[in-house]
């Protein structure tokens, strides 16, 4: 077995009021982990508050899921900026985000950049080291949500920062999220997304598409709200591993030293 315990998360808050981008009440019971959108691409101050709430009323584990400044098209399109400006706009958000969960009483535990922003900072190396020095200026102990194998985690482990593996159990690909023009990307069977996350973490594998395996190591999995069997795919990954005998519980924070 690669790991006696496994987090469950999802993005949330991504609503401003007038529209919704997924279904937080339905998907919050199954989770242990919620990204809590920070306003540059989805949702507003109001939001931001009603989701640290309810996430706190479940127990789940809260993060800031900071964005490049693109609410037309929900962060997914690519913002060309400097480093100082990916920097200084990570840190503008984990910091409102992180005042209003110390309002709340209840701790921010880690960063996971969103859309573009994230996969972005996959392949280039200045936006991952401006994301990690952003989530490192607000909190040394902090740390990032990563997709392993890529620049990020390279340039947030070079840094010294504290990572937690994540990778997506309902997508079809080599475990990271294949692009949306791309056919079939997003499986929609809860029992084949179910069977995919215990795999993950039963063996820390996964099949790709063309045949073959890719590797991971992690301590989360991430699931999308705006998948149309969100809900009933939630339900049959939180259910298999501890069928298995698999905790599922936030994930530790891993020591660091500063």
């Amino acid at each position: 077995m690669k790991t006696a315990t496994i987090d469950l998360n999802a993005d949330a808050g991504e609503s401003d009021g007038a529209w919704t981008l997924g279904n937080d009440a339905a998907l919050f019971p199954f989770l242990t982990s919620v990204n809590v959108t920070c306003g540059f691409h989805a949702g507003d101050p109001l939001t931001l508050m009603k989701t640290i709430t309810q996430a706190q009323q479940h127990g789940l584990g809260i993060g800031a899921h900071p964005s490049s400044p693109a609410l037309p098209g929900s962060g997914r399109r690519l913002l060309e900026a400097s480093p100082d400006q990916v920097s200084a706009d990570v840190l503008y958000q984990v910091s409102a985000l992180g005042g209003m969960c110390r309002t709340a009483g209840v701790p921010l535990r880690h960063v996971k950049a969103h859309g573009a922003l994230s996969t972005r900072a996959w392949t280039h190396a200045p936006t991952a080291a401006a994301l990690a020095r952003a989530t490192s200026d607000f909190d040394l102990l902090l740390p990032l949500v990563v997709l392993p194998a890529t620049l990020l985690e390279s340039e947030a482990r070079r840094l010294e920062r504290p990572v937690i593996p994540e990778t997506f159990p309902e997508h079809a690909s080599d475990g990271r999220p294949a692009p949306r023009s791309m056919p079939g990307p997003s499986i929609h069977g809860p029992q084949e997304a179910a069977r995919r996350a215990l795999m993950l973490v039963k063996e820390g594998r996964v099949e790709a598409i063309g045949g073959g395996f890719f590797e991971f190591q992690l301590d989360t999995l991430c699931l999308h709200g705006d998948n149309p069997e969100a809900v009933p795919i939630a339900h049959a990954v939180r259910a298999a591993p501890e069928v298995s005998g698999v905790q599922v519980q936030p994930f530790a924070i891993p020591e660091v030293h500063v």
